[in-house]
């Protein structure tokens, strides 16, 4: 069960008691509204972050240091929850019961911390200029890194459009033109006001209690002068007009077909398990209808699946087709959503997408990582269901729950990419 704590006005503290790992896990993330100006500034904050503070001024010592914590680890964390994106850093450590007599882990794994997070390596009031130089090039190769993985390209050209008047359309590590603009100045001046006024969460797994870790992390971020300032509530997708359909043309050997869908059924609805279950049996999944009919049975692609983004209300499809099958591939994926409106769904094909959810499921309580990801990801998207009780949603969802699910979506964006024409 999930323990919950307001340190200090704007600052949440949320711990799972586990006692069967070695390891625990605490992450801290301060969360800011979706900004395309400022998107770029908080994926690249972190990196800097654990280039070096104060009294570790270089990867070598920080490096020392973690190796001391009986080789705990740190590492950047830039995540986007519906209309939020968030940026901070995981740490990985010990828990204190298998450290040799006397000593501790969890206590100076999170004074390191706050160190790293409130004493880094500055000049003349700005982060050093080679390490925000190195950061940038790392970042803008991870962002450039998109447009070779062709069918990710082709999905973020889908977001791009089809949210061109929702947070949801900007990527998540920012716009490479943007993060190469970032100057050290401006860096440690976004760092200062976001670090002043964020909501920031807090989440650690492992066999402390909640007023034990509390007693820890608190004296740290009273350093910090806080002047809270409260954000906006997560939002279901917003239209912002009429669908598109685009098409753009590139050296592909295979072409990319993406479909955006919109729902009003998001996680934070009652109908989110049968929503969920849906897009399962529809494309997400080696025994979904879209891979078995368009992909097996009539080999109109390559590869397709599909996706639901619970937090803003959108079903996506993606497949690789050959460019001459785009009319064929759009049909057929388009009447097997159809069918899944009528409710010309089996037994087997619903038994298998409640089990794959659950499995899923299951595998969220494997590791502090995965405990900390789930439960994170799901108080910050506004979605209020333990596994438990979201597997037992799954288990209760019907035929007909799932065909009403599918008849709540409408096509809104169409994105292909494909060769040029001769």
């Amino acid at each position: 069960m999930i323990k919950t704590m307001e340190l200090m006005p704007g600052v949440t503290l949320r711990c799972c008691p586990d006692h069967r790992f070695k390891q625990g896990g605490l992450s801290l993330q301060l969360v800011r509204p979706m900004y395309r100006e400022e998107a770029g500034l908080n994926a690249l904050l972190p990196a800097v972050l654990l280039r070096g503070s104060v009294d570790h001024p270089d990867l070598r010592s920080i490096t020392l240091k973690l190796d001391e914590l009986y080789g705990a680890s740190v590492s950047t964390l830039v995540r986007r929850v519906g209309d939020y994106q968030t940026t901070g850093l995981f740490c990985g450590f010990m828990d204190d019961r298998f450290a040799l007599p006397g000593d501790r882990v969890m206590e100076p794994m999170l004074q390191f911390l706050g160190e790293l997070l409130l004493k880094p390596s500055t000049r003349d009031g700005a982060f050093l200029p080679e390490i925000v130089e190195s950061e940038k090039k790392n970042l803008i190769a991870t962002i450039e890194s998109e447009r070779n993985d062709k069918r990710a390209y082709a999905m973020a050209q889908l977001f791009r459009a089809m949210c061109r008047e929702d947070s949801y359309g900007v990527p998540r590590l920012g716009e490479k033109e943007q993060v190469a603009a970032i100057t050290p100045q401006a860096l440690y001046a976004h760092y200062q006001k976001i670090l002043k006024e964020s909501p920031m969460e807090l989440f650690y797994v492992g066999t402390a209690s909640l007023e034990q870790v509390a007693a820890l992390v608190k004296p740290v971020l009273e350093q910090i002068d806080r002047s809270y300032v409260n954000s906006l509530e997560q939002k279901p997708f917003s239209d912002g007009g009429e669908g598109q359909e685009i098409t753009e043309q590139m050296e592909v050997t295979q072409a990319k077909l993406c479909m955006g869908f919109v729902t009003p059924i998001t996680n934070r609805h009652a109908d989110f398990a049968a929503m969920q279950v849906l897009n399962t049996l529809f494309g997400a999944g080696m025994t979904s209808k879209l891979f078995m009919n368009v992909r097996e049975k009539l080999s109109l692609c390559y590869s397709i699946s599909s996706a639901y983004y619970g937090s803003k209300g959108i079903v996506t499809v993606s497949a690789g087709i050959d460019a001459d099958q785009e009319t064929n591939a759009r049909n057929e994926i388009l009447r097997q959503l159809s069918a899944c409106c009528e409710g010309d769904i089996t037994d087997e094909e619903l038994s298998a997408a409640r089990e794959a959810i659950l499995s899923a499921l299951r595998a969220t309580h494997d590791s502090p990582g995965a405990i900390e990801s789930y439960y994170a990801t799901a108080a910050l998207s506004g979605m209020g269901m333990t596994p438990e009780r979201y597997a037992e949603a799954v288990r209760a969802v019907t035929r007909e729950q799932v065909a009403a699910a599918a008849r709540s979506i409408r096509l809104h964006t169409t994105y292909i990419l494909k060769g040029a024409e001769e």
